[in-house]
């Protein structure tokens, strides 16, 4: 995207091989991924982490089909978050392609195409009764959730369950859908493949509890990998643009009308939308485009007529009333060309899972507080489609009243964090590690820096309560935000009482059998871990959070959230000073870059410097290949030869920083 002088930018551009490997299918008429998850076919809980836009659907139906033919599975239900989703699993051909049966839901039981939800629980019931020859059914989350509390679980077995967008199971604590899927695993035989996109565990909320997810086997496939090998998309662009006054001021800038978009806009209240209700929002922006001629009014899509004469087709998600949004939800479904629509305006929809292939893109206007939300909607431009060879997400925020270091800081914290979820990568909210004394012994593998000693903190009794506050810290803290009571008493209770009355209940709750002491430990441990991290959700009297602009969210998310400060990455280029902010340019990424920065995130796993690993090559190594040849595997059990594996790793891949002259300032300090 072009930089024009009245606004600001931050820009990463992505450049990919255009292999064609992601989009090109085998004998079956599947492609790399989906064959893949074909190949696990025979287990019982599957689950796929994959990007948007890879396959994941067609993967389901391949592996669903395969289960009713050949492994005693009867019928097969397929839940999706939301109605518009549903599209993704609408009758498709199979045969052509190579695979032996063909994917077909009858529209009776395509439930996310009817509206009354005690129909869709009728509906879903008759489908489960053994009379009924109906081999399968799609519905969302929430009809799943209604309809299995009116069914017993015998009549649940033999059948299999497609859990779509599964990072649900754990965004909303209070939705059920997790206490739905370790129902169905352990009172059923039923089958179970879950799906997601969000392939890290963002913002501290866990999408499965670390038991469940072993008993699931999984299937990863790489977001480079996926993107790389696409026939005709070329580059990625990701882009922070900087404003003043209100973003409808300084949309024009960043809207062009020649590609197909899709814009969010924040929701009624927010700071980012100002006076501005969501229907005056989407009437300015319709304005802004141009003027509008026509609604038809069997789809609800308008015709505006731009200012050169172009007639663009808009579909506005965010009007909610019923009609009007089953109208143009259902024409968005039926879509078969790039023609049919030219931009979309939502709120709080088409976001995970929507289907716009033609979508080049993404304009998202306000801080979004979570990077899983980021990545969802990045991977609505992210589609394969002839003819379209760049995609753009851009994040249109208020510029914020912080300093300019602290902005290029906060900006290149979520650069890196962007792309190191695009490469799979889990970003996480840093842990503390919170110590009773000095006099503990210190553990090597943990980072010093995050390491807290707390006066009176009270030390755990037994091995298990360490073990929990160790592993299951993130769960207790989603647990905690979920929480009601919390909810409820954060604009009429005292910190203290969250802290001191409220939180020890929750563990205790979680936790009845564990020692009373551990129990406080643990309560201790999260307090401190919500207080010292920055991002306490909990009310505090030094908030004043209401007297900063919408923009510093930006700075504050970075600083909070986002576990890459090990990865000491410049993505930044330039600063240009003009007008009353800066505009800031970060470096090209492509292919070869990526992969970089991927061997670099890998090598801060291993806990080693430069100089350590220089020794251990001079030394161990030397000595080591004298006598075997070769080189040390990383996968040996003996940890000698995996830590000179370790060591050749991270030489091997500062060298190749060093010559690509790329910016890792942490080399720097190592050598």
């Amino acid at each position: 995207m072009e930089l024009r002088e009245n606004y600001r930018s931050d820009q990463t551009v992505i450049s990919y091989e255009q292999t064609g490997k992601s989009t090109n299918t085998n004998e079956l008429g599947m492609r790399d991924m989906q064959a893949r998850v074909y190949e696990k076919r025979n287990e019982k809980y599957l689950l796929v982490k994959a990007p948007p836009a890879s396959g994941k659907s067609r993967a389901m139906m391949f592996v669903a089909l395969d289960k009713l033919a050949h492994q005693g599975v009867k019928k097969v239900i397929v839940a999706v978050p939301e109605k518009s989703i549903g599209r993704s699993f609408k009758n498709t051909s199979l045969k052509k392609y190579g695979f032996f049966e063909d994917w077909s839901v009858p529209q009776y039981f395509n439930l996310c195409d009817t509206e009354d939800e005690k129909e869709k629980v009728k509906r879903f019931k008759e489908f489960v009764a053994p009379f009924t020859k109906a081999q399968t059914l799609v519905c969302t989350h929430a009809t799943l959730r209604f309809a299995l509390k009116e069914l017993k679980d015998e009549e649940l077995n033999d059948m299999f369950f497609g859990i779509d967008e599964f990072h649900h199971t754990s965004a909303d604590a209070n939705n059920g859908l997790g206490e739905v899927v370790r129902r169905l695993m352990n009172n059923t035989n039923a089958h179970v493949l879950a799906m997601t996109g969000s392939f890290f565990r963002g913002d501290g909320v866990p999408v499965l509890r670390p038991e469940d997810e072993a008993r699931f086997t999984p299937v990863q496939f790489n977001y480079y990998d996926q993107l790389n090998g696409y026939k005709y998309l070329k580059t990625l662009g990701l882009g922070y643009h900087f404003y003043r006054g209100h973003y409808l001021s300084a949309l024009d800038k960043v809207l062009d009308t020649n590609q197909k978009t899709l814009i969010h806009i924040p929701v009624t209240g927010a700071k980012a939308a100002g006076a501005y209700d969501k229907y005056q929002q989407v009437k300015e922006i319709i304005d802004l485009i141009g003027s509008k001629v026509d609604e038809d009014y069997n789809t609800n899509i308008i015709t505006v007529k731009t200012k050169d004469g172009r007639l663009l087709k808009v579909a506005d998600l965010v009007n909610d009333d019923a009609d009007h949004r089953n109208h143009v939800q259902g024409y968005l479904q039926r879509m078969k060309k790039a023609s049919d629509v030219d931009i979309i305006i939502a709120m709080g929809m088409a976001k995970e899972g929507f289907d716009w292939e033609w979508c080049e893109h993404c304009l998202t206007i306000g801080v979004r507080g979570s990077l899983t939300e980021i990545v969802q909607i990045i991977g609505r431009c992210t589609r394969d489609s002839e003819g379209k060879e760049h995609a753009q997400f851009t994040n249109l925020i208020a510029a914020p009243d912080e300093t300019q270091d602290e902005v290029v800081v906060a900006v290149n914290d979520m650069l890196k964090a962007i792309t190191a979820s695009l490469l799979m990568e889990q970003v996480m909210a840093p842990k503390w590690n919170f110590k009773t004394s000095v006099d503990e012994e210190d553990d090597p593998s943990v980072d010093k820096r995050r390491r807290v000693v707390v006066e009176g903190l009270k030390p755990f009794k037994t091995p298990e309560g360490k073990q929990i506050c160790e592993e299951d810290m993130d769960e207790l803290k989603a647990k905690a935000l979920q929480d009601e009571r919390v909810k409820a008493c954060i604009d009429n209770e005292s910190p203290e009482y969250i802290h001191n009355v409220l939180l020890p209940k929750i563990v205790e709750e979680k936790y009845p059998l564990l020692d009373p002491e551990d129990r406080e430990a643990i309560s201790q441990r999260l307090s401190l871990d919500f207080v010292v991290r920055g991002a306490n959700p909990l009310p505090s009297s030094a908030d004043g959070d209401d007297e900063k602009s919408e923009g510093d969210r930006l700075v504050k998310i970075a600083n909070t959230f986002i576990n890459l400060d090990h990865l000491d990455i410049n993505l930044i280029k330039t600063i240009n000073p003009f007008q009353r902010a800066y505009e800031i340019m970060s470096n090209e990424i492509d292919a070869p870059v990526l992969k970089v920065i991927q061997d670099a995130i890998a090598d801060k796993k291993i806990n080693m410097d430069i100089d350590e690993a220089k020794n251990i090559y001079l030394t161990m190594f030397q000595e080591w290949r004298k006598e075997h040849g070769g080189h040390p595997s990383l996968q040996s059990p003996d940890p000698s030869e995996r830590r000179m594996a370790e060591a050749i790793r991270i030489l091997k891949n500062y060298k190749i920083r060093r010559d690509m002259g790329l910016d890792f300032p942490d080399d720097k300090k190592k050598v």
